[in-house]
């Protein structure tokens, strides 16, 4: 390694991004907080990648944008100067590295075409953004955790705007800005109607809003918010319930005194079923990257991710021959099997093993055996003209000679037993992401 490159080069040659650094308000000296290196294109070498369509991404957020009435039918902006309703606000949520799409990347297209404001789970993915030159408004939905003051000068110095639901997280933040002579801060209160994580309770939400009362001017309530748990069930009895008590709690807080301007609720699911829980501000998440929060809910959302590949060794196989760890595959015939270098380390999943299946010009080949960190095999033998360099691909379309089709994450979260959220966020960081511009 050339020593002049610099720490910022050190950091990606041991493995790490540059990050930043953590100021605690305890006295403790200053920690280094350094990401995972994401991949990089220009560092490719393995044919394996992640394409992410940037304009499918715009397509997606307008579709959003359309369902929720900031849109008409030809995807124009509304003026509204009928004293109509105004449309709520569309916030992205871009938490686990946006989905596994890339986060900043993903946050420039969105705020380039609009979007009111970025949600994130965590200080640290708030942080990347601000460091990625995002300066819109971005909501740090993970609350404060712990009883020291570790992030709250971040959050104030970075314009960042925390989630609170106890009233310790509001004292905390009221002694941090009262010493760091910083104020407003604006915070969204989360209150729990029947998802049991985070989230002041029914019972607790007096004190909560009695703290932040007392707080006031220097802590601001901007808004107020709860999550919906079953938005994508068979029935929405569940989430209407939540609603109701959810109208329960604004009421409550009126009467407290504050005046939050942006009372959100409703998710991908919702903000696509239910219109009575969009109120001031949605929050879509997986729709915004192309998927259905439920079988046929946003069927004019296009996914933005794919996931490729290429055939690096062929070999033929008498019938009778196994392979693979455990020998869990045994030609059935006289085969011809592909080696693509993608594995469980990447993100394809090893329940996929003799289940899942990959497009290869243009025609599904199934798994062979089981699904190796690094390596995967596929039965090619019914791939007419397989040869080396043929593009794989896991996730996504193909068009080929021998046809055309699509392997969705829904396809693969039926196969694996999970979700499609779980199927992109795990697509690793090593696994170079290449975007496609508008």
């Amino acid at each position: 390694m050339d020593a002049s490159a610099g720490p910022a080069r050190a950091a990606q040659e041991d493995g790490w991004e540059n990050g930043w650094t953590r100021q605690p308000d305890n006295g403790a000296p200053a920690m280094r907080v350094r990401y995972p290196r994401r991949a990089l294109p220009s560092d490719a070498v393995r044919p394996t990648q992640a394409q992410i369509d940037l304009p499918r991404l715009q397509h997606n957020l307008r579709v959003v944008q359309q369902s929720v009435g900031a849109l008409p039918t030809r995807f124009e902006r509304i003026e509204r100067t009928d004293g109509s309703e105004k449309a709520p606000q569309v916030w992205g949520v871009l938490k686990a590295d946006a989905y596994g799409h890339g986060a900043p990347a993903v946050a420039r297209t969105l705020v380039r075409a609009g979007i009111d404001g970025l949600c994130v789970a965590l200080l640290e993915e708030a942080i990347e953004l601000r460091e990625a030159d995002i300066a819109c408004p971005i909501l740090v939905m993970g609350g404060c955790y712990g009883l020291r003051h570790d992030g709250i000068v971040e959050l104030i110095e970075r314009k960042l705007t925390p989630v609170v639901f106890e009233a310790g997280h509001i004292e905390l933040l009221l002694a941090v800005a009262s010493r760091q002579n910083k104020g407003p801060i604006g915070v969204h209160l989360k209150v729990d109607t029947g998802m049991g994580r985070l989230g002041a309770s029914i019972e607790d939400l007096p004190e909560t809003l009695r703290a932040l009362k007392e707080a006031s001017p220097l802590i601001r309530l901007e808004g107020l918010m709860t999550h919906l748990a079953c938005a994508d069930g068979d029935t929405l009895d569940a989430t209407e319930a939540q609603l109701a008590l959810f109208g329960e709690v604004e009421r409550q807080t009126l009467e407290a005194g504050l005046r939050p301007t942006l009372r959100h609720a409703a998710n991908s699911a919702a903000l696509l079923r239910l219109p009575s829980s969009r109120f001031d501000m949605v929050r879509p998440g997986i729709a915004l990257f192309g998927h259905e929060p439920r079988a046929g809910v946003g069927p004019h959302l296009l996914p933005v991710m794919r996931v490729r590949t290429e055939v690096v060794s062929l070999r033929k196989l008498p019938r009778g021959q196994r392979i693979g760890y455990g020998h869990t595959w045994e030609a059935p015939r006289d085969s011809v099997v592909a080696t693509v270098p993608i594995g469980y380390a990447d993100g394809l999943s090893r329940a996929l093993s003799n289940r899942g299946a990959a497009l290869i010009r243009g025609k599904r080949a199934p798994v062979a055996g089981t699904v190796s960190m690094d390596l995967t095999v596929l039965d090619v033998t019914d791939i007419a003209g397989a040869e080396m360099g043929d593009e794989v691909v896991f996730l996504g379309a193909q068009e080929g000679p021998l046809g055309r089709d699509e392997i969705t994450a829904t396809e693969i979260a039926e196969q694996t037993g999970t979700i499609p959220w779980e199927v992109l966020t795990n697509i690793s960081r090593r696994v170079p992401r290449f975007y496609s511009q508008a």
